[in-house]
């Protein structure tokens, strides 16, 4: 039973632990209270945009920015997006 637990609690620790250093998707009028820190770009063949928003939220947390915000996309069988980071 107490192998259970362990798991549980790591598991509700681990997805806490992710959100705490996740970037949020934000707009025009959100940035103007922000500063800039930089750019990120990315892209893949045959994938969502879901997908888009994460690895966009993966380089922004990397980057150590608190917010991004897409400046340029392209989509079709290859896509493409930039964004702006903001701390």
């Amino acid at each position: 039973m107490k192998i259970k637990t362990t798991v549980a609690a790591l598991s509700v620790l681990s997805v806490l632990s992710f959100g705490a250093f996740a970037a949020d998707s934000i707009n025009a009028d959100q940035a103007q209270s922000r500063q800039a820190i930089g750019t990120v770009s990315v892209g893949a063949v045959s994938s969502s945009p879901m997908d888009m928003h994460e690895m966009l939220n993966k380089k922004a947390a990397e980057q150590g920015a608190s917010s991004y915000r897409i400046i340029e996309a392209r989509s079709g069988d290859h896509w493409h997006a930039t964004a702006e980071l903001y701390k």
